[in-house]
C-alpha cells in the first residue's frame, strides 16, 4: 500500500525503542499516529516529542494482554481519527525466566504469552475488521525477533516460543486475508540484524502483580549496559542497529506490499538454510549446539 499524508498509523508498544521510531517514521511520512504502550510517563513525554516536530498524535494507556483495553483502544482511534490504515502490534516482554525450560515459572510463560502472543491477537481482532469493512489499502504488522523466528534460542525459551507463534499467527493472518480477497495486507517484522537498544531488557519494571514471580531471582537483572559491558570485558564484539532502521525497513516493506520484514544479513541468511537444511535432512539440530550452555 502506498503511505500518504492524512492516513493513521496504529503503535503498540510506541513509548520507546522500535515502536517509537516507527511512530516518528509514519509521523516524517505525514501520517497520524496513534502511540499506545502500558508505560504512562513514557507514553506522554513521546507524544509530546512528536507533537514537537508537528506529528498529529493521540495517546493512550493501553495493557495489551487485556482484551477489552485494546477493544478500547480500536474505539478510540476511530473516534478520533475515523481509521486505521497501518496497524502495528509491536509491545513485547522479556519473561524473566531462568535455568532450565523445565524450571520455568508457569508465570514466566503465562505474561509473555498474555502480551507477545495474545497482545498480537487482541490488536487483530479489534482492528482488523474495521480495516477491511473500510474497504481502504491496510496493513498489519506484527513484530517478531530472530530468536523465535529464524533460529530459536534455547537461552530464552519462552520469549523465542512466543515469537515463533507471532511468525505462525502472522502467516495465518496473511492467509486469511487472502481468502476474503481484503485489500489488507500483512508482514511479520525481524529486527536487526543486531542487537537493538530498546526497553525489553527492563521489562520487568512493568510487570503485573497478577504474573508476579513466585521465588525470587537466583541472579539480579541485568540491564542492556550492564550487558553490554560484560560482552565487552570478555571481549566480544557488540553491534547494535539503530531503531530508526528497523522503522525504514517497516515503513518501506509496507509501501512494498512484503510480507517477511527480515533485513539482509549473512548471519540470518546462515541459520536460515541451516534450520530448513535440518527438517529437509531429517537430521538433528546441529544449527542449536552453538546456544547450548552447560
Amino acid at each position: 500500500m502506498r503511505l500518504e499524508a492524512g492516513q493513521v498509523a496504529v503503535v503498540t508498544g510506541a513509548a520507546s525503542g522500535i515502536g517509537l521510531a516507527m511512530a516518528r517514521r509514519f509521523a516524517a511520512d505525514g501520517l497520524k499516529v496513534v502511540l499506545a504502550d502500558v508505560e504512562e510517563s513514557a507514553l506522554e513525554k513521546a507524544a509530546e516529542s512528536l507533537r514537537s516536530d508537528g506529528a498529529t498524535v493521540h495517546a493512550r494507556v493501553v495493557d495489551v494482554s487485556e482484551r477489552e483495553q485494546v477493544m478500547a483502544l480500536a474505539d478510540d482511534t476511530y473516534e478520533t481519527f475515523g481509521a486505521c490504515h497501518v496497524l502495528c502490534n509491536n509491545a513485547g516482554v522479556g519473561s524473566g525466566a531462568e535455568g532450565r525450560m523445565w524450571q520455568h515459572e508457569p508465570n514466566d510463560w503465562k505474561w509473555a504469552f498474555a502480551v507477545n502472543v495474545w497482545g498480537v491477537f487482541h490488536g487483530v481482532q479489534a482492528f482488523v475488521p474495521r480495516m477491511i469493512a473500510a474497504g481502504d489499502e491496510g496493513h498489519v504488522v506484527n513484530t517478531s525477533s530472530g530468536d523465535g523466528g529464524i533460529a530459536p534460542l534455547p537461552t530464552a525459551s519462552v520469549y523465542a516460543v512466543t515469537k515463533a507463534a507471532v511468525v505462525t499467527m502472522t502467516e495465518s493472518l496473511y492467509a486469511h486475508l487472502k481468502a476474503e480477497h481484503a485489500r489488507v495486507g500483512a508482514s511479520v517484522l525481524f529486527p536487526g540484524p543486531h542487537m537493538l537498544r530498546t526497553g525489553l531488557w527492563e521489562s520487568h519494571r512493568n510487570r503485573p502483580e497478577r504474573y508476579a514471580k513466585q521465588h525470587p531471582r537466583k541472579t539480579p537483572y541485568r540491564s542492556l549496559d550492564q550487558w553490554e559491558a560484560a560482552m565487552k570485558e570478555s571481549g566480544n564484539e557488540v553491534r547494535f542497529t539503530p531503531v530508526e532502521e528497523v522503522a525504514d525497513l517497516v515503513a518501506e516493506g509496507v509501501a512494498a506490499g512484503r510480507f517477511w520484514l527480515l533485513p539482509e544479513s549473512e548471519h540470518s541468511d546462515r541459520q536460515i538454510k541451516a534450520r530448513s537444511q535440518s527438517m529437509l535432512d531429517r537430521a538433528d539440530p546441529a544449527y542449536l549446539e552453538s546456544f547450548i550452555l552447560d
